[in-house]
Order: C-alpha cells, then structure tokens, then sequence
C-alpha cells in the first residue's frame, strides 16, 4: 500500500514535511559521522598496533577508546589539548594542562603538543597502574574480556562503557588489527603500498610555513617538508637554501631527481634511531621508505636489524627502530 500526500488533511502537511526534513538531516549528520570515524581509524591504527605491539594493549580497545572518548578527534579536548582519552592530570602530571567543565567545575586535563603523544601516554597510564596489571594478562585478540575488564579496573563510570566499546569495535571491524604480525601488515598496509606516507601522517608534527607555500614539519625532531605535484629535491633544496650534495644526504639519496607527490623530504640530518620502537613491514615497503618514514638513517636502520643494506624485509617482519 503507497501512502499519497494528496490524500492527507493539509493541516498534516508542514508536520510530516518537519519530519521528513529532520529525519534527512539525521541520516546526513550519520553519515558524515561515519566518514569521520573511518577517517580517524586510518590516520591512528598505525599508532594504535605500534602500541599493542609495545605494551600490550589490543588495538582495536585503543581505537574504540580513542572514537568514544574524542567523538573521533572531534571532541573539544581534542580539538584543543590534544587529549584523544580524557585523561585527567592527576597528581604526577607536570606537564601541560588544559581547564574544562567535566564531572566537576574547571577540572584540569592533561594537554599534549599532538595526538601521537597523547596515544602514547595512554598506554603508559594503562601499563603503569597496578590496578590495571590484570588486563595485561588477558590476550590481546579476547577484546570483550578487555572491555569488561577496563570496567571492572574503574577506568569509566558509565555502566554500559564496556559495550559501547564493544559496539565500536564490531561496528567498524577494529579487530582486523589485533591480529599477529602477518595479517596486519597485509591489512595496514593496504592503503599505504602506492604511498606509505598517508598511512603515518600522524607521526608529522606541523611546524610552520616554509618558503614557496611549503610547509615544515617535525618528525623524530628533524624538520621535513612533504613533496608537491610535480616535485624535485633540486627545487626544494633551492627553496630552503640547501646544496644539492646536503639534501641527498639528508634523505639517503643518490640522485636529485623527481619525487613523487606527498614523499616526505628531510630538511637535516635524520636520527640514529626512532622514537618507537618497532615497524611491521607491510606490503612492497622498502627499508629505505620506512627510513623516511620514522626519521631514521637508513644505514642505521640496517644496523639495527643486522641486516645487509640493500636487503628487503618481507612482508609482516618486525624491524627494530631503537
């Protein structure tokens, strides 16, 4: 049976066309929430199983988190401290801090330089409390345990936190990235074979504005700045005033030549060694693209790993980065 408008009374008429429009803007607001979320989970799964692999705590609990306790970076603590978990000070905290209304008036939150450092306090608040010690016990693909567990530690008050995490992480199949080394670097990776770049983005700190309408960041402490359409290393090191010997070198390259849009070119030295800890290598990663991506020199890189340089890892090996 069809319902036809010409059929109504017209006085039903502006309440059914509200209706109609409330119920198309719901469906949009859905729906961009959506492409936020999805947006979010590929700019820090990365971070997320860097951590897992570090200390333990299962990615995808790390992602739901993060999404429920950001609205998926949006959240003002977010947008304003950095603090994608809601963590508050505390009495040990000495560093930044942020003021905001919570459970009471100006509560003081914890206010990181970006989100790669708030992840990373979250895990080291996590592993360092004896009241969560437990949950390290509980393997990192059981997520339901985890969930219930974090409840039962008293890290949320809300009665539900456990399947709101739960709801999270099989909504958006977070526990992909739970599994072992091999079959997360395959599914990492999938995005990232064309342009590792993208699938670490959120390693890069913004700096400031460069030269040209470039832009500087920091990764591993060393300033870089990201290749534009049609882009060489001659222009940019004509740009920041380096000799073309010094910008090869800087990057580990032998030639001068083109570069592909959205490759990350250092501005210094890069580090002997990066601030995490671990790369599962993915999909058609060079040793020398994973340099690039943590900072690293690549020489370093091999050394680290006792490996000959000119040697590529394969896929799901696990490369040492301190």
């Amino acid at each position: 049976m069809t319902l036809s408008l010409r059929n109504l009374p017209t006085s039903l008429l502006p309440y059914i066309a509200t209706f109609l429009l409330f119920s198309m803007l719901s469906a949009n607001a859905q729906s961009s929430y959506e492409e936020k979320v999805k947006a979010y989970i590929d700019a820090y799964k990365g971070i997320a199983i860097l951590d897992m692999k570090t200390y333990g705590i299962p990615a995808s609990i790390k992602l739901a988190q993060a999404i429920l306790e950001s609205r998926a970076g949006q959240s003002m603590l977010a947008t304003d401290a950095n603090n994608h978990f809601g963590i508050k000070c505390h009495k040990e905290w000495t560093g930044k801090t942020y003021r905001m209304d919570d459970d009471a008036p100006n509560e003081c939150f914890r206010k990181y330089d970006n989100a790669v450092e708030s992840f990373r306090d979250h895990s080291q608040f996590l592993s360092t409390r004896d009241r969560y010690q437990f949950l390290f016990s509980i393997d990192v693909q059981n997520y339901r345990a985890w969930a219930y567990g974090l409840k039962t530690a008293g890290y949320a008050t809300n009665p539900k936190y456990p399947d709101l995490l739960i709801g999270i992480i099989e909504r958006y199949s977070l526990s992909q990235f739970d599994l072992p080394e091999s079959a997360v670097a395959a599914i990492v990776t999938t995005e990232a074979d064309n342009n590792l770049m993208e699938a670490y983005r959120s390693l890069f700190v913004y700096f400031g504005p460069g030269p040209n309408n470039r832009k500087i960041y920091l990764n591993n402490h060393v300033q870089c700045t990201i290749a534009l359409e049609d882009d060489d290393l001659l222009k940019i090191a004509r740009d920041f005033r380096l000799t073309a010997s010094d910008a090869m070198d800087f990057n580990d390259l032998k030639r001068a030549g083109g570069l592909r849009a959205g490759q990350v070119v250092y501005l210094g030295k890069k580090k002997r060694k990066g601030i995490q800890k671990i790369h599962v290598v993915g999909n058609n990663q060079t040793m020398w693209e994973i340099s690039q991506v943590y900072g690293i020199r690549l020489d370093n890189l091999y050394r680290k790993n006792l490996l000959p340089e000119g040697f590529e890892p394969p896929a799901g090996k696990v490369l040492r980065l301190r």
